[in-house]
């Protein structure tokens, strides 16, 4: 019996056919399973070191496959795989497996995602140089960050949001003791003594947990804002005593010498450029009381400095209401039609570099 075959038969035959040759190609192959990396430092350490503080951080941080929450033997396992699952699928690609900002998409970004290792989160309800609220990164999930590659996953169903935040947190506690190991680390020592290993999880694990009682909240409630308050943020934003103006210009515009040119660096070695406040893309939040904090905290990490302990507002705490009003105003420009003029610098130099030249990259990274 022969079987005539139609011209498209033939076609659909023949696809079929290639279709189930690559499957059962590709079947032959295993993805492999997620790893974490070492960070740069402890990859310089002599075989013995490296190996304790891998096992230190098996012990306490657990595998990608079975992760385990630093300081807490009593998480749940299952939240952490959730949220594993999660993030490998929606931020790994970015933020890299172990969470270093190194993920393979990493290198076409900028600004460059967030390296979680250092246990440092740029926009906080805390005061400078505290951890992060987890509802601070529930929060950034679910706005994003404007003008960066950090897309908003306020879709995402709330157990995904929390599972993830939680495995985010058990990366960065992970980093945060290798980073500690390491500068216990003695190369004439060939043991790292286990009790200054607990004694750093469990200062690690109370840092975190200090954060639930630190929120930063306003000295005062929120005013109607009047064109006199404007008026006044503006005369505190460009005078030499609260000094905004040196790093942002006096038109908010960040065109500065010092800020294009020459910047500062932040904690992860990148140029920490001042933003423009006029581009409307305020990347800590547009709320108001999101603005007060960064004015009143300063910015994690960075050269941004908080403005809470000064003199000046300590003396009257409502100026703070008036440098927000003067920067919600200044980042509404653009959108309102009120184009700033072109000042001294028309645009910050881009990086051209890949990520193993940092010294051109800025600071702005995704959180």
């Amino acid at each position: 019996m022969s079987i005539n075959l139609q011209p498209n038969s033939r076609s659909a035959l023949l696809s079929g056919l290639l279709v189930a040759l690559l499957v059962a190609v590709s079947g032959c192959e295993r993805a492999a399973e997620p790893v974490f990396e070492l960070n740069d430092e402890t990859s310089q350490l002599d075989t013995k070191l490296r190996i304790q503080i891998r096992g230190a951080l098996r012990t306490h941080s657990g595998t990608p496959q079975v992760p385990k929450m630093l300081g807490d033997e009593s998480f749940d396992t299952k939240q952490l795989q959730h949220g594993m699952e999660i993030y490998m699928q929606r931020c790994s690609q970015c933020h890299g497996v172990s969470g270093d900002g190194r993920g393979p998409k990493a290198k076409y970004l900028y600004p460059l995602p967030r390296d979680y290792r250092r246990g440092i989160f740029k926009f906080t309800s805390t005061p400078y140089g505290s951890k992060p609220r987890r509802e601070d990164l529930l929060n950034t999930l679910r706005r994003g960050i404007p003008g960066t590659s950090m897309p908003s996953f306020a879709r995402l169903p709330k157990a995904d949001l929390e599972a993830v935040v939680d495995y985010v947190i058990a990366l960065s506690k992970r980093g945060e003791l290798e980073s500690q190991l390491v500068q216990e680390a003695d190369p004439d020592e060939p043991e790292i003594d286990p009790e200054i290993v607990q004694e750093l999880v469990d200062y690690i694990a109370e840092s975190w947990e200090m954060a639930h009682f630190t929120e930063v909240m306003p000295l005062t409630p929120l005013p109607e804002f009047t064109a006199e308050d404007v008026a006044v943020g503006k005369e505190l934003f460009t005078s030499p005593d609260v000094g905004c103006a040196n790093c942002h210009g006096s038109d908010g515009r960040g065109q500065t010498a010092a800020n294009v040119e020459t910047p500062l660096k932040d904690m992860w070695g990148h140029a920490a450029r001042a933003a423009d406040l006029t581009s409307g893309m305020l990347r800590g939040g547009s709320k108001p009381v999101d603005v007060y904090r960064r004015v009143f905290n300063g910015i994690n990490g960075t050269p941004m400095p908080g403005f809470g302990t000064s003199a000046k507002i300590r003396e009257d705490p409502e100026l703070v209401w008036k440098l927000v009003a003067y920067v919600l105003q200044i980042s509404g420009q653009r959108r309102s039609g009120q184009v700033p003029p072109v000042g001294q610098f028309t645009f910050a130099p881009y990086p051209q570099g890949t990520r193993e030249d940092d010294t051109q990259t800025d600071d702005q990274s995704q959180e």
